[in-house]
């Protein structure tokens, strides 16, 4: 049973179904039924066309609820006669999907659960298991999003900024349970790309495929968070990183820049550098420059703080940080390391010991208890060593 193909197929037989007069729950249901004889039959008897086998499959699966469900007999539902079996149409749907699942009613965290069950083809179950949330919470949250969503016609416009917000949450969200959440992501994402020439969904994938390429060398032995100054760069995969620069580079060529891409530049700067001591601070600063201006983002702007930090010295990191609002997520740990680099130990030490304990997952919490116990023994070590009073000595 080729797993892959399945997932793959799903957004296409989704919105077929949806062609013919299913809205988007009705459909996305008989589409994993159809699944689910797909897994009990192909095993023994493969299709030659497995899409026409499941758009069948699927649509049987509509029209048995259809008939047995009164209460949607009341509904203005458009449902044909039952298409004899053959091969289904090469026309590809998956782009509104990717709107329609991420569409402006939803929460982002309902957008992102319907993406990857509806464009990812993925189970309830693992989704659930790749949130760390009990299944039948999923469920539910899918199955609001799905009643939200049902009545949106398949062929409104969708906004492409809100998709790429969705992918990005998909990236960001960890590596939890069977399903690698980074890895779907940048699967979609590819997806995306291939189906419409937009820049900013070339720069989304620049900048997964960047920061992905860091992943091996991202934790230690331990577990604990590994900096980006001291990762093993010899961990790296190349091939990512090289796919995601020209990725990047045909994007640019465009001249219409964006955020995704500004963020892949700077993700790009980083990759080049051999060493960390190599690393272009100065165009770092130049890009988080064009950042801000193409988003305002409170974010951008501690990240800018941190690369005026490297480029020109701890205190104009100090300086640029100190315009920005303390309650900003991570402004305390930005603090902590800028002191840290200024020859500041004390209160770097302090800083850090309070950026633990607002830390939004264990990882990073540990990350900073361990610098604030480090920088600690440092501290006390030091006071430890005192010069002995005038005239002594041993000879």
């Amino acid at each position: 049973m080729d797993e892959a193909l399945l997932r793959a197929l799903t957004p296409t037989v989704i919105a077929i179904l949806g062609r013919r007069g299913a809205d988007f729950a009705a459909a996305e249901d008989a589409v994993q039924d159809a699944l689910l004889e797909a897994v009990r039959v192909w095993p023994d008897d493969p299709p030659r066309d497995p899409r026409g086998w499941l758009v069948t499959a699927a649509w049987r699966k509509f029209l048995d609820a259809v008939r047995a469900d009164t209460s949607r007999r009341h509904r203005e539902v458009r449902v044909d006669s039952e298409p004899a079996p053959g091969p289904a149409g090469a026309v590809d749907d998956t782009l509104q999907l990717y709107f329609l699942c991420a569409h402006p009613s939803l929460t982002p965290a309902s957008a992102v659960a319907l993406t990857l069950r509806a464009v990812g083809g993925l189970t309830t179950r693992q989704i659930a298991q790749a949130y760390l949330v009990p299944e039948a919470t999923m469920a539910q949250r899918i199955s609001r999003a799905k009643r939200t969503v049902s009545e949106v016609r398949f062929d409104r416009p969708g906004d492409v900024a809100t998709v790429l917000r969705v992918l990005y949450l998909v990236f960001n969200e960890g590596y939890s349970g069977d399903v690698d959440l980074a890895a779907e992501a940048i699967r979609l994402t590819r997806r995306l790309a291939a189906a419409i020439p937009h820049e900013e969904v070339a720069g989304l994938l620049a900048l997964m495929l960047l920061h992905h390429a860091r992943r091996p060398a991202r934790t230690g032995a331990d577990g604990g968070l590994v900096p980006l100054a001291e990762q093993d760069r010899g961990r790296w995969d190349t091939r990512l990183i090289a796919e995601g620069v020209d990725v990047l580079q045909a994007a640019l060529a465009r001249d219409r820049l964006g955020e995704f891409q500004a963020q892949a530049a700077v993700a790009a700067l980083h990759a080049d550098a051999r060493t960390a001591a190599e690393t272009d601070w100065v165009q770092i600063v130049e890009w988080y420059d064009e950042l801000v201006r193409l988003t305002g983002s409170p974010v951008a702007r501690l990240n800018r703080a941190v690369a005026v930090g490297e480029a020109d010295g701890p205190r104009a990191g100090l300086a640029a940080l100190a315009a920005l609002d303390p309650n900003l997520p991570r402004y305390t740990a930005v603090a902590a390391y800028l002191h840290e680099r200024d020859g500041d130990p004390v209160t770097a030490a302090r800083l850090y010991a309070e950026a633990a304990r607002s830390a939004p997952n264990l990882a990073e919490r540990d990350h900073l208890t361990r610098r604030a116990a480090r920088l600690n023994l440092d501290i006390r070590r030091r006071g430890a060593v005192r010069p002995g009073p005038a005239g002594s000595g041993t000879g």
